[in-house]
């Protein structure tokens, strides 16, 4: 373990091995979870374009991309 955030709110762990792979689990706003994951074993790279267009909605002034509202019974949260 390299770190561990107890934070109530946004708590988070890190880890590295000793042939340099590590991973990182984030809880951020609303609950989202992050799993992060880095190789020593890969050269960096560009990423390429998106080949289709967003399916979304987005306004045309929007600052920021909206929060996904789409429930799904295996996914999503009860909120017990």
């Amino acid at each position: 373990m390299t770190s561990i955030n107890n934070d109530v709110v946004f708590p988070a762990i890190y880890a590295r091995t000793e042939d340099g792979f590590q991973v990182g689990l984030t809880v951020a706003d609303k609950g989202q979870v992050h799993f992060t994951v880095d190789s020593p074993c890969v050269r960096h790279s560009e990423v390429a374009d998106s080949t289709s267009q967003a399916t979304a909605f987005l306004a045309p002034d929007a600052e920021l991309i909206p929060r996904p509202n789409i429930h799904s019974d295996f996914w999503s949260a009860t909120g017990s």
